[in-house]
């Protein structure tokens, strides 16, 4: 059962559609039992960091949440701002993140001498995969995936980095610790390799 995060934010309905379509168990976690009940999670973000995790404190799901992934070992996958609130911080705000894996969120900046972007970074972009790994299986790089995003993913740990992209200058795009998965771009406007990512999610 995929538990996709219901706290007032990100694109819930679209992750259910999908799941829906895959013939995939899914349900829209709204409290703690939902999240006990669920074998992987799906952590949704739109919006800006503090915002979120705002919303997702004082939602009552943050502590179940923490005992899903935490406690018990449950996978999950940060989108698109839920993957900036697995970092320690961001520089858009104040709030802590909830700091499973090191790194900080730091607004895009393009070089100098170098070629210059309009922020957000909003649109299709290719990836690179950096390492093997199930999230990725048999994902069209070229194809690419949807971003829409002014801040980025700094991971302190380059081994926990499994893919990048390019927008003016280069950034993490998806990043995994263990059961621990996030990436910038969002795989449920992404068409094929959305689908794609979102069954391996669920299978591997």
């Amino acid at each position: 059962m995929i538990a996709i995060l219901g706290y007032g934010l990100g694109n819930v309905k679209a992750f259910a559609n999908i799941y829906k379509g895959l013939n995939i168990p899914f349900c829209v976690a709204e409290d703690g039992a939902a999240l006990a009940a669920a074998d992987r999670i799906i952590l949704p973000g739109v919006g800006s960091f503090d915002h979120a995790m705002i919303r997702l404190r004082s939602s009552g799901l943050f502590e179940p949440l923490e005992e899903a992934v935490i406690g018990k070992g449950k996978p999950v996958l940060g989108v698109c701002v839920g993957m900036q609130m697995l970092a320690r911080s961001s520089e858009e705000g104040g709030e802590p993140g909830l700091g499973w894996i090191d790194g900080e969120v730091t607004r895009i900046r393009f070089p100098e001498d170098g070629p210059r972007g309009l922020l957000p970074h909003m649109g299709w972009s290719t990836i690179t995969s950096r390492a093997e790994d199930p999230l990725l299986d048999g994902l069209d790089d070229a194809l690419g995936f949807y971003f829409l995003h002014s801040y980025r993913f700094v991971c302190r740990d380059p081994a926990e980095v499994i893919a990048t992209a390019d927008y003016a200058t280069p950034f993490h795009c998806a990043v995994r610790r263990g059961h621990i998965q996030g990436v910038q771009f969002h795989p449920e406007k992404s068409h094929h390799n959305g689908t794609r990512l979102l069954k391996n999610f669920a299978e591997n």
